[in-house]
């Protein structure tokens, strides 16, 4: 294990001496994913819930497809099915997108999480106490200026148990990234378990910095969760 992490070290952190790899390409994974997923779901969230079925249908298809077909496939299609459409190589900027691995995988990932983030956003604006509702109204508070100043915030704050988990599991996710050639923490200990076969090491030291991250993770959102889920007193 020693001599394992004296040479490699450096690869499962940040840099492999040509780019990014380990941590550091898993990290980016994840902020990136997380944060295109976040910006998307609240207004899908909206259309989510929403009392016409031309916005609650099409959106509730997506997340049904998403959540019901493996990661694992969503990536192989944005990696190789779809740059194998020959109309979208005779596209010169779909062509650019799909022909990088980095583009598709955060792609694929992206719209995972979307989906995911989207159904708990959606829950959690189902479950707002009617009774804020009823206090914005009589504010004088209505449609987007509602959803923008009760109902939007009030749901994120009550989201943030379930979205914990979410973004924790996205970090595990990250994992399949390496059959897209990215050198995330699993791709460099699969490299380093072909070149020492110390197949034990290699993988516990890879599993170990998943571990410590994810322990970062629950740290952050327990203390997010004190801060702005303060307000539901004792019973939280």
């Amino acid at each position: 294990m020693i001599d394992l992490v004296q040479e490699y070290w450096k690869s499962f952190l940040y840099t492999d001496g040509a780019g990014i790899t380990g941590l550091a390409m898993t990290l980016w994974l994840l902020t990136a994913s997380i944060i295109l997923g976040f910006i998307g779901a609240i207004p899908l969230a909206i259309a989510r819930v929403s009392i016409h079925v031309y916005l609650r249908w099409p959106v509730q298809f997506y997340t049904y497809l998403f959540r019901g077909t493996p990661l694992y496939i969503q990536l192989l299609i944005c990696y190789t099915g779809i740059y194998s459409i020959a109309a979208v190589r005779s596209q010169p900027v779909l062509d650019t997108f799909f022909r990088d691995a980095m583009n598709c995988t955060i792609l694929a990932f992206a719209l995972n999480t979307c989906a995911y983030t989207t159904e708990i956003f959606a829950g959690a604006i189902r479950n707002i106490p009617y009774g804020e509702v009823e206090a914005a109204k009589a504010y004088g508070l209505s449609g987007w200026r509602m959803y923008m100043f009760v109902v939007i915030p009030s749901a994120l704050r009550r989201a943030l148990p379930y979205y914990s988990n979410e973004v924790i599991l996205m970090l595990h996710s990250t994992s399949v990234a390496f059959t897209a050639t990215i050198p995330d923490i699993l791709k460099v200990a699969r490299d380093a378990n072909s070149e020492t076969f110390l197949t034990f090491q290699a993988f516990g030291l890879a599993a170990l910095i998943y571990l410590a991250v994810s322990f970062a993770l629950v740290g952050f959102f327990r203390l997010a969760e004190r801060r702005w889920l303060s307000f539901l007193g004792p019973a939280h």
